[in-house]
């Protein structure tokens, strides 16, 4: 399955940004969505994802009760809500279909290209 995130952007430190990550075909309502994000000089982190039924999995602890990751099968696109944004998100945002959960990127068998997100101060 082929992803494609998008939705990346510059905004201003309390604001909010939704990103996509779009499916290619329906193969993509079998595996589990999770978000990583990679900063400059830093290794790709986890973020947050959603199982194959829509419920979500743990999120990172700098993300919990700001981000907020939803899917619709029907359209085969995963969201990634991000609310009260601050400098320390700016990252390139990528996404991940894997069969099983983990906050280890290596787990995850498909990727998308990512996103920038930036925010100001």
């Amino acid at each position: 399955v082929q992803l494609q995130a998008s939705g990346g952007g510059l905004v201003e430190s309390g604001g909010s940004l939704r990103l996509s990550c779009a499916a290619s075909d329906r193969a993509f309502r079998a595996y589990i969505v999770a978000w990583f994000r990679q900063a400059p000089g830093k290794e790709r982190e986890y973020v947050s994802g959603v199982d194959q039924r829509g419920f979500s999995t743990p999120s990172a602890a700098a993300v919990e009760g700001r981000f907020a990751v939803s899917r619709d099968n029907t359209k085969n696109t995963v969201y990634l809500r991000m609310n009260n944004l601050m400098p320390e998100d700016t990252a390139i945002y990528y996404c991940a279909a894997g069969a099983s959960f983990s906050t280890v990127a290596a787990t995850y068998n498909h990727w998308g290209p990512g996103t920038q997100v930036t925010v100001s101060s």
